[in-house]
C-alpha cells in the first residue's frame, strides 16, 4: 500500500555566514528560516515586496523569490571624482528600519528591481560611488576644495538624501580620506590612454567592464519603479500658487502615461505579433531601454533634492523634472517602435 502520508521536504542549508560583512543580501530557497539578526524580502510574481521577520521560515507561493538581508552597518571607500581617484570619502551606512508610514520599503524595492543573486558589498558600494558621481558632475551635489563646515553640511544633507531616496539606505558617517595609497596610477593613466587612443586597446587587458543592462532588466526596471517615483513625486512637494500646482499636475499625468507605456511594451524580439524584428532594430530598442533607466536613476536623483528643497527652489527643481520626464516619453515611445522613424522605406 502506498504511503501517502509523507513528512514535507527539509530545504537545503543556505550558508548566510558573509551576510553582514562581504554581502548585504543573497537568495533563499523556500523552508529556509530566516538568520538571527537579518530580514528577508519575499517578491511575488508580479514585482511586489513585502517583509518577513527575523526568525520565521519561509514558505514561498508560486512565482515567488526570496532574500534574506543584514542591515549591517557597512563601511566603504568611495571616489567622489573619477579624475581624482586619491580623493576619497570613507563612508558608513545601514539598510533602513522598516518605515510604517510607506507601503513599500526602497531597500526592498531595490532588491526587487535591481538584484540578481548575491548583492555584494563590493557592487552595492560601486553604485552608490556611481550615484555620487553623477550628481557632482552634473552640479546637483558640491563638494569644493578646501570645503567650508557649512558646504560639507550641505553636501551631507543632500548625500544622506540621495542614498535614502536610491537605495533605502542611512548614512551614518561620511569623513573625506586620501586614498592615493590604494590607487595604481599607472593603471589609471592607462585606462585613460586607452579611452583616448583605441589602438592601445590591444596592447593592454584592461580589467572587464561591468555587463550593460539587458533590455528585460531595463524594462523590470522601469515597469516595477516607475510608479513608485509618481507616488513619490505627488507626496514630495505640495505647490503654492497656482502656476506651479498645475505644472505639478502634469507632470504626474504624463509620469503615468510613460508608466502605462512601459507596461504595455511589445517584446524585444518581434515586430509586430509574429513577425520578427531584425538584429538592429532590436539593438535600437535595447539603446532607448538603457537610457530611460539612465533617466529614471535621474528622477530618483531628484526626488532626493525636491525632499530638501525651499519653495524658492521648487521652479527649478520642476524645470529638471519636465526634461527628466521628456527623456522618458522620447525613449519610451522609440523603444516600442518597430523600427525608427529616419529608416522606414
Amino acid at each position: 500500500m502506498k504511503n501517502i502520508f509523507k513528512w514535507p521536504e527539509r530545504a537545503a542549508a543556505v550558508d548566510t555566514s558573509a551576510l553582514g560583512k562581504g554581502v548585504v543580501a543573497m537568495p533563499l530557497r523556500s523552508g529556509c528560516t530566516i538568520p538571527a539578526g537579518c530580514g528577508a524580502v519575499v517578491i511575488d510574481r508580479g514585482g511586489r515586496p513585502r517583509r518577513a521577520p527575523e526568525g520565521s521560515r519561509l514558505a514561498l507561493g508560486c512565482g515567488e523569490t526570496a532574500f534574506a538581508f543584514h542591515p549591517g552597518p557597512y563601511a566603504a571607500d568611495l571616489t567622489p571624482f573619477a579624475a581624482a581617484p586619491e580623493i576619497g570619502l570613507r563612508v558608513a551606512f545601514a539598510v533602513d528600519s522598516p518605515d510604517p508610514r510607506v507601503a513599500q520599503q526602497r531597500f526592498d524595492l531595490f532588491l526587487a528591481s535591481e538584484a540578481e543573486g548575491a548583492l555584494a558589498l563590493g557592487s552595492f558600494a560601486m553604485a552608490i560611488e556611481a550615484a555620487l558621481q553623477r550628481e557632482l558632475a552634473q552640479g546637483n551635489l558640491d563638494l569644493p576644495p578646501c570645503t567650508s563646515l557649512a558646504e560639507w553640511n550641505t553636501f551631507r544633507a543632500g548625500f544622506n538624501q540621495l542614498l535614502y531616496l536610491r537605495f533605502g539606505v542611512t548614512v551614518e558617517e561620511c569623513v573625506p580620506v586620501d586614498l592615493g595609497d590604494a590607487v595604481d596610477f599607472a593603471q589609471v593613466l592607462l585606462a585613460r590612454a586607452i579611452a583616448e587612443e583605441p589602438a592601445l586597446i590591444a596592447m593592454a587587458a584592461p580589467a572587464p567592464a561591468p555587463a550593460p543592462l539587458s533590455d528585460a532588466r531595463a524594462l523590470r526596471r522601469l515597469f516595477l519603479e516607475l510608479p513608485c517615483v509618481m507616488c513619490a513625486f505627488r507626496a514630495a512637494v505640495l505647490p503654492q500658487g497656482q502656476q506651479l500646482f498645475r505644472r505639478h499636475q502634469d507632470l504626474l499625468r504624463r509620469l503615468d502615461l510613460v508608466s502605462l507605456s512601459v507596461g504595455t511594451m511589445p517584446a524585444l524580439e518581434l515586430a509586430a505579433p509574429g513577425v520578427p524584428l531584425a538584429a538592429p532594430q532590436q539593438e535600437r530598442r535595447i539603446g532607448h531601454s538603457r537610457r530611460a533607466v539612465e533617466s529614471l536613476d535621474e528622477a530618483w536623483a531628484m526626488l532626493s533634492r525636491l525632499q530638501v528643497a525651499q519653495a524658492a527652489q521648487l521652479e527649478v527643481l520642476f524645470d529638471d523634472a519636465e526634461r527628466i520626464i521628456a527623456n522618458l516619453e522620447y525613449d519610451t515611445a522609440e523603444r516600442r517602435l518597430a523600427q525608427a522613424e529616419s529608416e522606414e522605406p
